[in-house]
């Protein structure tokens, strides 16, 4: 195979890491050293040796990344090499283990992958059952609690609250009965077949002989164990990452993982990329000397391949209003300086401080792009779309059926809801079983029993066109949502023209995508699989949007931006007023060293003296990280002195040159 990369176009660390194909390797990879490049031509490496494409598997955390990298990957081998190696999410990877072998652990091969919404639903239910709907528990304070002991290893029955141990008990023979499982589910049942079924291990060692894993930082307790079930001696297994950007141990990352990788795995290869292509040594060097103050890490210093750049400011703020207006009156006269709307980028700790911050950009007509917004796989309409299709592979399904039983109104009430679900429990049964079984609808007034013939004639038929006569799942869903006049019944309760667009586009999307579904030849099943999985913390596509963006300095790992604004650098927002009482103050320090590292030429970081909470006005003091900068590239300055500033002759000769080259632009 002809070499689709040169190792002289690497640097040195870089070739030491795509050269180590044997045994186990850690990559730590810091921010901006070309990471994603790196592991790239790391597994075009292991082709040009013979390694066949199809034992080769590379793991990642989002859909897109798994994406990015297979794309990328595609660019430098043959289409073939690329199809058949496996480059996916840990639970993809998951589903495709338990397809096999979920039999062995008790469950039918069709299980069916509860979304957060439907466990949100399904924990709604429990919680008016169970008589919790008054103590005014919220559905998802619970779901974090079983989720937390699932990744932990723990049984959630063991939960140390009474009350939320009885309902994770009732929550997990719910999934159970409907043949269903929720995402940590995925991880937990996949690792358990694998450590218990020597068979199922063994095909997928032999299948897989060369692993991947990126953003390991990232990965928690149950994730490792599930590695270390894949991977057996000599261990070539690689994992890259970047322990001073695991930002995520409230959703169960173990830094341990990164830290500890010699007790998982024997005598490992350890490689540092330490030269970064992103930013200016004026903002590394203030990140270096953040970072530092982080006790156990891996000991890394990033250095800068670019020269020194403007000092890092920070400008005290009287508060959030001065804040806000300052951020966008910085980024109208960054972009008179022929800058694009996309170099800016405002990043903050919490959603709840982009409000200000949007009006600010709305008053001065600035483009906006806001990332961390509802997820498609979250609207309404989408996700009853989904359960209908659902219903037409599994109608046995009670949460989607429940979910649409009524929707749109067709006669059965939430009562009726309640008394099949009763019965169907008391029975042993499916709802739907319950909706078929006469004995049960002969006990319902006869508009209901007829709404309820109606409703199982209506997804019986839908089904057998599918099974029997073997029909394009798109048109058999396009139908029924028009025999039930589903478009209408939706736009109603629209407010505005826009949001009925939006929600006809939403539901659209989803045929045009099952049809595509089809036309590759994959089952309806695979379809409702990659559905729910792509609802898992499914990513902004930030490229197909425009503007400057705002976004949470979590949701910015992995990305660049040439001028970075960080707002909010106050005790109690970062760090964040919960990391002194939970201990957790190294995971805000490693926080703010990823939104440092984001910039790659401009860094300002704000601070104010008051700001507004709860309707209040609150006194604020600096953060008291700021104390920790290096002031070598630091330059402190305040709201007041930034207004005084006077450009010199030449700045707004500059200026006025700009803009006006900026405006013919937009008028051609």
């Amino acid at each position: 195979m002809a070499s689709s990369f040169s190792f002289e176009s690497l640097n040195h660390a870089q070739r030491q890491a795509v050269g180590a194909l044997d045994g186990p390797v850690l990559i730590l990879a810091g921010a901006g050293t070309g990471k994603t490049r790196t592991v790239t031509c790391r597994i075009v490496h292991m082709l040009e040796r013979k390694i066949p494409a199809s034992e080769i598997l590379a793991v990642t955390f989002t859909n897109k990344a798994a994406s990015e990298m297979r794309e990328r990957i595609a660019g430098m081998v043959s289409k073939k090499a690329a199809s058949e190696m496996t480059v996916c999410t840990f639970h993809s990877l998951c589903v495709r283990i338990l397809r096999g072998g979920i039999d062995k652990l008790g469950y039918k091969k069709n299980f069916s992958i509860c979304s957060y919404s439907d466990q949100v639903g399904m924990m709604k239910q429990l919680l008016v059952r169970k008589g919790g709907s008054d103590e005014k528990i919220k559905p998802e304070t619970i779901l974090s609690a079983i989720s937390g002991a699932k990744n932990k290893g723990l049984d959630p029955a063991d939960l140390e609250d009474d009350f939320f141990a009885t309902l994770a008990v009732a929550y997990q023979n719910e999934l159970r009965a409907q043949n269903a499982v929720d995402f940590d589910d995925l991880l937990l049942l996949a690792e358990k077949v694998l450590r218990e079924h020597d068979d199922v291990r063994e095909q997928f060692r032999q299948r897989f002989t060369r692993v991947t894993v990126d953003e390991f930082q990232d990965t928690n307790s149950l994730q490792m164990r599930l590695l270390q079930q894949l991977v057996s001696a000599p261990f070539h297994v690689c994992v890259v990452g970047d322990d001073d950007q695991s930002i995520y141990g409230w959703r169960g990352a173990e830094t341990a993982n990164i830290l500890e990788f010699e007790r998982f795995f024997p005598n490992p290869k350890i490689i540092r990329l330490e030269d970064n292509y992103r930013s200016t040594h004026a903002v590394l060097h203030t990140a270096n000397s953040l970072i530092r103050h982080n006790r156990g890490r891996r000991e890394k210093s990033l250095r800068t391949t670019r020269p020194s750049g403007e000092p890092v400011r920070i400008v005290a703020m009287p508060g959030d209003d001065e804040e806000a207006e300052f951020v966008a009156e910085e980024i109208l006269a960054g972009k008179g300086n022929s800058r694009k709307w996309e170099d800016f980028a405002v990043l903050f700790r919490t959603n709840g401080q982009s409000r200000k911050l949007e009006l600010a950009l709305r008053e001065r007509k600035i483009p906006y792009r806001m990332i961390g917004a509802q997820s498609f796989y979250d609207r309404r309409e989408v996700r009853d779309v989904l359960a209908y299709t659902q219903l037409m592979v599994s109608p046995e399904a009670d949460v989607p059926l429940l979910r649409i039983l009524n929707a749109p109104n067709r006669g059965i009430g939430q009562s009726t809801a309640v008394l099949a679900t009763d019965w169907s429990r008391e029975h042993n049964q499916s709802v739907w079983e319950a909706l078929c079984d006469p004995e049960f609808t002969k006990s319902l007034g006869a508009k209901t029993r007829s709404a309820i013939e109606d409703f199982v004639a209506l997804i019986s038929g839908a089904k057998n066109r599918i099974d029997l006569k073997n029909e394009n799942p798109a048109d058999v869903l396009g139908e029924l949502l028009k025999e039930i006049d589903y478009l209408p019944w939706i736009g109603r309760g629209c407010k505005t023209d826009q949001e009925r667009q939006q929600r006809g586009e939403g539901v659209q999307s989803i045929l045009d995508s099952l049809r595509d579904h089809a036309m590759k030849g994959k089952k309806l099943q695979a379809f409702l699989d990659d559905s729910a999985l792509a609802s898992d913390r499914e990513d902004d596509d930030i490229e197909k949007k425009q503007g400057a963006t705002l976004i949470t300095l979590h949701a910015s790992k992995g990305l660049e931006f040439p001028v970075v604004f960080l707002v909010g650098l106050e005790e109690g927002f970062l760090p964040h007023s919960r990391s002194i009482t939970e201990g957790t103050k190294d995971e805000e320090r490693r926080l703010l060293y990823v939104g440092i590292t984001r910039a790659q030429d401009q860094l300002t970081m704000t601070y104010c003296s008051k700001r507004v909470k709860w309707g209040q006005e609150t006194a604020c003091q600096a953060s008291s990280f700021i104390g920790e900068l290096d002031d070598t590239h630091l330059e402190h300055t305040s709201y007041e002195e930034v207004l005084a500033y006077e450009p010199d002759s030449e700045e707004l000769s500059n200026f006025f040159s700009n803009l006006k080259n900026m405006l013919g632009n937009d008028q051609q």
